[in-house]
């Protein structure tokens, strides 16, 4: 019987919202890939697919063995590990009394964790480096993204390659003869309900970059998708 479980699962969206998709992969005893799945949502948040990632993956894993999961999502990893107990004992409301965000998707997965043994790890995405099953979720998170169609182990289908090159850890880039370490953000102002579009692509609290254009609103870390800004508030 195996020991222990150890997998990794990720969520993709090409705009927020935009075409979404989730993803999962189980390791084998050498840590390589030997299981993995991946399914289109559809138009749906970036919030959406990276709690559907854990959900499916859940779903598909033996609830007797003890599970690690390895997620580049702060969101997921925070509504799962930190804010859920209280989000449960207020009625699934946050403290400020109102309905907690993504509520099905956080109740099913309450329901798949009572009784198991998970530990989460999270892992930035796309590090060189970095970690191989986070990137191969993330590389079929994507591909079921664009094409909008399920594939997996199952079917015999081909695990995609990662959707990005990977990059030096934060700070590791600087600007030729500066010393300054690159960074990049907002430059337009405005639009409704405190978003406005990004002029240089960047980089979420989630883990997850977004484009230049893209909508992106203030959380207490910087700037980032709108979803993950209004999840920022730990609500116990």
């Amino acid at each position: 019987m195996v020991e222990r479980i150890i997998a990794a699962c990720d969520g993709a969206c090409k705009g927020n919202p935009g075409p979404a998709a989730w993803a999962w992969v189980v390791a084998d005893a050498d840590g390589r890939v030997a299981t993995w799945e991946a399914g289109p949502l559809g138009r749906a948040t970036n919030n959406v697919a990276e709690l559907t990632a854990l959900r499916e993956l859940l779903a598909a894993t033996d609830p007797a063995v003890p599970l690690e999961v390895r997620m580049d999502s702060q969101y997921a990893m925070k509504a799962v590990t930190t804010w859920l107990p209280g989000w449960r004992r207020k009625g699934w409301k946050t403290a400020a009394g109102t309905p907690v965000a993504n509520k099905d998707l956080v109740v099913a997965i309450d329901g798949l964790l009572a009784g198991r043994e998970v530990d989460f790890v999270y892992v930035p995405a796309h590090q060189v480096g970095g970690d191989a099953l986070n990137a191969a979720a993330d590389g079929a998170a994507s591909h079921a993204a664009r094409t909008q169609e399920a594939i997996g182990s199952a079917t015999g289908s081909e695990l995609p390659p990662p959707d990005a090159e990977p990059r030096p850890a934060a700070g590791a880039r600087r600007s030729a003869g500066s010393g300054s370490t690159r960074r990049s953000g907002p430059a337009k102002s405005g639009s409704a309900r405190g978003t406005i579009s990004a002029k240089f692509p960047g980089r979420c609290r989630c883990g997850k970059p977004y484009g230049k254009g893209e909508k992106i609103a203030k959380n207490p870390d910087g700037w980032g998708h709108p979803d993950c800004a209004s999840a920022a508030t730990p609500a116990d």
